[in-house]
C-alpha cells in the first residue's frame, strides 16, 4: 500500500515541474510592432457581458496594421449595438467593423460558421481567431507574430490565464485544466508534430497565415466539430503544416464560464466530442474514451474517502500529498490556495460533468440557445 503514496509523490514532482516551468513561453519572444496586415476575427453570440472588454483590448494592440472584425452570430442581446458604438469611436480609428451573421446553415456548428463569415470579409495576410471572452495585452499580437516567423510555423496558439471569480469557477476549472494537461503533456509532443491525434490548439487564440488556412480548407473543413480548435490543428498536421503552442499567461486572460450552469453546459459540450480526437483513430477506443475519461478522478476521490471511513494510514498520507499537489495547482493558476482543501469535491464535480458529457454529448449539444445533434 505504501507504493500508492510514493506514486503520488512522483506525480507531485512532475506536476510542479510542468506548472512552474511552462515552456515555451511567449515572454521569451520580443514584440514585432510592424508587419503584414492582421485580420482579427471575433465570433460573438450573446456576448454583451464580454465584448467591450475584448474589443478594447484588441484596439490597444501595439501592432500595426490590424483590422478587427466582430461577427455577430445572431445575438439576442446588445452585442451588435456595443460593437457598432465602439466602431464609431476615435479609439477604433476605422480599424473595427461589425459583420451581421447570416442564419446558421444545416450541417454547421455556430462558431465555425461565424469565423468563416469573418474570413470572407478579411483582407489580412495573417488571420487571428480569438474569442469574445478574452482580454489581450497590447504586446500579445506583436509577440505571436514574432513566434510565427521565428519558429517558421503555420499556426501559433496561445494558452491563456483562466480567470476564476465565483466559487464554482474556482473549484471546478482547475480540475478540468489539470485533466486536459495530463493528456497533452509536454508541448514538445505537440509543436511541429506529425502525429495527428497529438495536435491541439486553443480556440481562444489562433494566429495563422492566410495561405495555410486556405490550404486546409478554412473552418469549413471542421464545420461539424464542437472542438473546432483541436480539429483545425489536426487538419493542419494532416496537410503537413507546422503548429506551435506557447504559454502566454502574462499577455492574455479568458473567463470561459461565469456560473455552475455555464460550467456544466460548456464542458458537457466540449469534452465528449473533443476528447476522442486526442486518441488514435481506433473506432472502439474513440467510442469508449468519453465513458472512461472520468476514471482518473477516482485518484483524488478514493483516498480521502478511505481515510474518512476506515482511517487507513496510506490514505491519510496520500490525501496529504494530494493537498500539496492542489495547493501548487491553485497557486500556479493564481486562485486562492485555500480551495485545495475542497479538492475531493472539485474532482467529484468534474467526474459528474464528464459522465454527463459522455451520456449526452454524442447525441445532442446545447449552447447559447441552439441545439445541435451529432457532430465530431
Amino acid at each position: 500500500m505504501w507504493l500508492i503514496p510514493a506514486g503520488y509523490a512522483l506525480f507531485l514532482a512532475l506536476l510542479v515541474v510542468r506548472y512552474v516551468r511552462r515552456r515555451p513561453r511567449l515572454r521569451d519572444y520580443p514584440p514585432q510592432p510592424h508587419g503584414p496586415l492582421v485580420s482579427v476575427i471575433v465570433p460573438a453570440r450573446d456576448e454583451e457581458v464580454n465584448i467591450e472588454r475584448c474589443v478594447r483590448s484588441l484596439l490597444a494592440t501595439t501592432y500595426d496594421p490590424v483590422e478587427i472584425i466582430v461577427v455577430d452570430d445572431r445575438s439576442s442581446d446588445a452585442t451588435p449595438e456595443i460593437v457598432e458604438r465602439l466602431a464609431r469611436s476615435a479609439e477604433a480609428a476605422g480599424r473595427l467593423r461589425l459583420v451581421r451573421g447570416a442564419e446558421l446553415p444545416a450541417g454547421w456548428f455556430g462558431k465555425p460558421w461565424a469565423v468563416v463569415q469573418g474570413y470572407r470579409t478579411a483582407r489580412g495576410e495573417l488571420l487571428l481567431f480569438t474569442d469574445a471572452d478574452t482580454s489581450h495585452h497590447p504586446e500579445l499580437l506583436p509577440r505571436t507574430v514574432t513566434v510565427l516567423g521565428a519558429e517558421r510555423v503555420d499556426l501559433v496558439s496561445v494558452l491563456t490565464r483562466q480567470e476564476t471569480v465565483t466559487f464554482w469557477e474556482r473549484l471546478v476549472q482547475p480540475h478540468v485544466l489539470v485533466a486536459l494537461a495530463a493528456r497533452v503533456g509536454d508541448f514538445g509532443r505537440v509543436n511541429r508534430t506529425r502525429i495527428t491525434w497529438n495536435a491541439i490548439a486553443s480556440g481562444a487564440y489562433i494566429l495563422t497565415t492566410r495561405a495555410a488556412y486556405e490550404r486546409v480548407g478554412t473552418h469549413e473543413t471542421v464545420k461539424q466539430s464542437v472542438a473546432e480548435d483541436v480539429a483545425l490543428a489536426q487538419a493542419y498536421v494532416r496537410h503537413h503544416l507546422d503548429i506551435f503552442l506557447t504559454h502566454g499567461l502574462e499577455f492574455m486572460s479568458t473567463r470561459m464560464y461565469r456560473s455552475l450552469g455555464e460550467i456544466v453546459q460548456g464542458w458537457s459540450k466540449n469534452l465528449a466530442l473533443g476528447v476522442p480526437l486526442m486518441f488514435p483513430p481506433v473506432p472502439l477506443l474513440r467510442r469508449a474514451a468519453p465513458y472512461l475519461m472520468w476514471l482518473p478522478a477516482l485518484c483524488w476521490i478514493v483516498p480521502p474517502l478511505a481515510w474518512a471511513l476506515y482511517g487507513a494510514s496510506w490514505a491519510a498520507l496520500t490525501t496529504g500529498i494530494s493537498l500539496v499537489i492542489w495547493a501548487v495547482v491553485y497557486w500556479a493558476e493564481g486562485a486562492p490556495v485555500r480551495y485545495a482543501l475542497l479538492y475531493p469535491l472539485g474532482a467529484a464535480m468534474v467526474a459528474g460533468i464528464m459522465l454527463r458529457s459522455a451520456w449526452r454529448g454524442g447525441r445532442k449539444v446545447e449552447w447559447r440557445g441552439r441545439l445541435y445533434r451529432g457532430g465530431a
